[in-house]
């Protein structure tokens, strides 16, 4: 039987790996395969991809893409349409529920960690590993090579800021780029300060958009999972910072879109977006 996409980089992936090498998986399902890929993927340190690997993931990476489609601007109605909003910027802001790295818009925005190097815990459910796992491992080499020159400026013992905003290519995403922001955790009660860093993760990838020529951005919801902050609240600061900057800089942004992936943020996005704070 003729060895499938996803057989061909399993092996090449295993490999590549000194610790599973000599794993059998022969009486694996699909979806185990699949499981497996993304794990070895998850947990592979950054360092050199030879060719051969390279063009074997993007294959399978491709593949899977099709598979889950790809979502274009025009698939995506605005807040004007959809809900019938009469904000000023209703024809350029939107709502849209799914998995964002369908998205093929100008830039999606990754909740990251201060690592800036993804999630290595196989499989986990974070938008870091998700995200991560559809680029596929060329991103996390670009991560590594960014965050070794900020530690080569800053010191070995650097961590990337709340608030900041890192532009990397899409890889085999069909967005453009990846804006990777490290929101607020909350480990206690909510602040000022914590709101203030949140506001700063939404305007510093605003204005990278600007900065770059990005004229559409998909906003995950930065820090309410593994971070804790709280859903409506950040939701609220969301539409406030991405209103605000449209003020000043309207030209510059075609569409936002705030993506969610739970029916609770979706919920609490089309009250907020209906009641126009």
């Amino acid at each position: 039987m003729k060895k499938t996409t996803t057989d061909i980089f399993l092996d090449k992936l295993k490999e590549d790996s000194d610790k599973y090498k000599q794993l059998e998986t022969t009486q694996y399902t699909i979806s185990e395969k699949k499981n497996l890929i993304r794990s070895l993927m998850n947990i592979r340190m950054p360092k050199n991809i030879c060719d051969e690997l390279l063009h074997l993931q993007d294959d399978y990476l491709q593949e899977e893409l099709t598979a889950k489609g790809i979502v274009t601007l025009s698939d995506i109605p605005t807040i004007k349409e959809q809900l019938s909003s009469s904000s000023s910027f209703a024809e350029k802001i939107s709502l849209w529920q799914g998995d964002i790295t369908r998205l093929k818009v100008g830039a999606i925005v990754n909740a990251a960690n201060s690592q800036m190097l993804g999630c290595f815990i196989p499989c986990h459910s974070c938008i870091d590993n998700a995200i991560h796992s559809a680029a596929g491992m060329q991103l996390r080499t670009e991560c590594n090579n960014i965050m070794n020159h900020r530690k080569t400026q800053y010191g070995k013992t650097y961590k990337e800021p709340t608030g900041t905003a890192t532009l990397t290519k899409g890889y085999n995403l069909p967005c453009n780029y990846i804006i990777h922001t490290v929101g607020p955790i909350c480990f206690d009660k909510l602040n000022d300060a914590l709101c203030k860093d949140l506001q700063n993760c939404y305007e510093n990838v605003l204005a990278c958009c600007v900065e770059n020529h990005i004229k559409s951005v998909a906003f995950c919801c930065i820090s309410t999972g593994e971070f804790h902050f709280p859903n409506d609240k950040a939701a609220e600061i969301a539409w406030k910072s991405v209103t605000h900057f449209l003020t000043t800089q309207n030209h510059c942004i075609e569409r936002v879109i705030f993506n969610v992936f739970k029916d609770n943020d979706r919920k609490i996005y089309e009250h907020l977006l209906k009641a126009d704070l």
